[in-house]
Parts: C-alpha cells; sequence; structure tokens
C-alpha cells in the first residue's frame, strides 16, 4: 500500500508514521515544507516531497491522510494569525481533493483532519456526531470549510473526517506546555474547571486512524475523543496526581484572556464530546479513563 501523508511530522503523523510502517510492504510518502526536518524525525524508509507539483499524480497512490494545519493554540488569534490558521488547512485540503478528482485510478481513501471546534461551545451537552446545533464561532468556521473542502473528493473516494479532541502524549501536543508549571506545583484548573475536555491518549488515535483507513464501510466525520470527556478541574487534577504535584494555583479566566485574547475561548469553553460512530464500528479503545492515560504517558 502506497500512503501519501501532509503534516506527518507533527505530533500526530510522528506516531502514526512507524505504525504504518509495521506492515513491511507499506510505501509513506509525506509532504513537507523542511525535508531537513522532516529527516530528522521520520523513519528512513519515508519518501519526501517538498511541494505536490513533484507528485505528478495519485494514480499509484492507494491513501491519502492529511494532517498539516497551523497550530491553533499557539498564538493570540489576531487577523493575520486566524488567516495563517483556515490557509493552512484549507489550500493543503484543496490542493489534495483537485488532486483525487483529477487522478484516472484515485486513492480508495482519503483521510482528513478536523477538530471537535467544528461543534464550538456547548457546555455540558453530551455531543455525537449526529449533534447540528453547532456553536458558530471561529473554530466552527475553520472546521466547517475545512470538512467541506475534503468531502468534495467523496465522488471519487472514501472520505474520513477526524474531529480530533485534546491529544494526550508525552512528546509534544497541550501537555507539552503544562508539564513545566505542573511540575513546579504551579498547575490548577482553569477559569472555574467545569468546562468539559474531550481527550485521547496517542496511542487510541493512532489506532483509530489505522482503524478507519482498514476499515472500508467507515466514512464520514468521526469523533476521535475517548468516550469518557472530563470537565477541566477532573483533567488537571489526574495530570497533577500522575506528577505527583498538588493543583492548586487555579488560572483566572480574566488573566487567561489578557494573555490569550479570544484564543483563551479554547480553554475556558469546551466540549463534551463522544465517539459514537467509531464506538458502534467496533473500534475499542486502550485507554477510556484519565488517570491510567496519563499514567501510561508519565
Amino acid at each position: 500500500m502506497h500512503i501519501f501523508i501532509t503534516g506527518g511530522t507533527g505530533l500526530i503523523g510522528r506516531h502514526l508514521i512507524p505504525a504504518l510502517f509495521r506492515d513491511a510492504a507499506t510505501k509513506i510518502t509525506v509532504l513537507t515544507r523542511d525535508a531537513i526536518k522532516a529527516k530528522a524525525s521520520l523513519p528512513d524508509n519515508v519518501s519526501l516531497v517538498t511541494s505536490l507539483d513533484d507528485t505528478l499524480d495519485f494514480d499509484d497512490v492507494d491513501a491519502v491522510i492529511n494532517l498539516a494545519g497551523e497550530p491553533i493554540a499557539d498564538k493570540r488569534w489576531t487577523k493575520t494569525q486566524k488567516t495563517r490558521i483556515c490557509e493552512s488547512r484549507w489550500q493543503i485540503t484543496q490542493q489534495l481533493t483537485d488532486k483525487i478528482n483529477a487522478a484516472e485510478q484515485p486513492p480508495a481513501t482519503f483521510i482528513s483532519g478536523s477538530a471537535i471546534g467544528y461543534y464550538g461551545r456547548q457546555g455540558d451537552k453530551l455531543v455525537t456526531e449526529a449533534f447540528t446545533e453547532v456553536h458558530r464561532e471561529f473554530t466552527h468556521t475553520v472546521c466547517e470549510q475545512w470538512e467541506r473542502i475534503a468531502l468534495q473528493a467523496s465522488p471519487k473516494t472514501r472520505v474520513c473526517l477526524l474531529r480530533t479532541g485534546v491529544v494526550l502524549s508525552g512528546d509534544g501536543g497541550a501537555l507539552s506546555k503544562m508539564r513545566l508549571p505542573f511540575t513546579l506545583g504551579l498547575g490548577g484548573r482553569i477559569g472555574d474547571g467545569n468546562q468539559y475536555m474531550s481527550w485521547i491518549h496517542i496511542n487510541d488515535m493512532v489506532a483509530a486512524i489505522l482503524f478507519l483507513l482498514e476499515h472500508k464501510n467507515c466514512e464520514g466525520a468521526y469523533n476521535l475523543t475517548a468516550p469518557t470527556p472530563v470537565t477541566n478541574t477532573e483533567f488537571v487534577k489526574a495530570y497533577a496526581a500522575s506528577l505527583g504535584r498538588p493543583a492548586i494555583f487555579p488560572m483566572p479566566a480574566l488573566a487567561l484572556k489578557l494573555l490569550m485574547g479570544e484564543a483563551a475561548d479554547l480553554l475556558l469553553t469546551g466540549q463534551r464530546v463522544v465517539p459514537q460512530k467509531l464506538v458502534d464500528a467496533g473500534f475499542k479503545f486502550s485507554f477510556t479513563d484519565i488517570g491510567s492515560a496519563f499514567a501510561d504517558i508519565n
């Protein structure tokens, strides 16, 4: 199987690619802007291209996995940053979709990124893939268009959309920013701590992508979250406990808004998202308890 991947040097890509290579017959091509960085972080047997123009067509590609996108919470959401967040997702997805649709023998599967931000803030409502009462805000706008572009390939290929939650990993992602203050005993809840956080262990994230790749009857949007979302208070207490530290220094909502601006909404509001379609399809999670997830990572 020949798999074409974007975002291969990101957190999910770095874990996914070695898992794909467990099948010795797999060939992987990664699109990257920085070949030197990619060579340093990816297995030697990955083929690298720095432009889609380097790939004449997708006729010899069996699956496309699209994980590219500017990190959404790294910087304040200025007008320029919002444009960068959108274009880094929409443009590459449009290029991939166009390439798939132009192929005489298109890839059988197109797995494309999205996020639970699609639903917008939802309080404590239980959200499955069937949920339609979205809160229209920036994250929804980003994800809605991102998904719409990917679905343009559906006449030619099977499309799966990854509505991803907070990915828990010991080597990157959200926890990389939390580790130092929590290790120093300076961590605590954010705001009132009642907002829900929908999380997924990196091993389950990778396993779910492999599941969707292998199960040809799966298509459409899937929530990539553990079945057991927790409140922010529960999340930070479990993380602090895994480090053997207290969690007694809350971050007031006002302070976070002053620090992050509109982007603070990502942390102050939440979604209680569950992966109903994955569960119904027969996927088995390895980590459904936040405490055991943190214990495995730390």
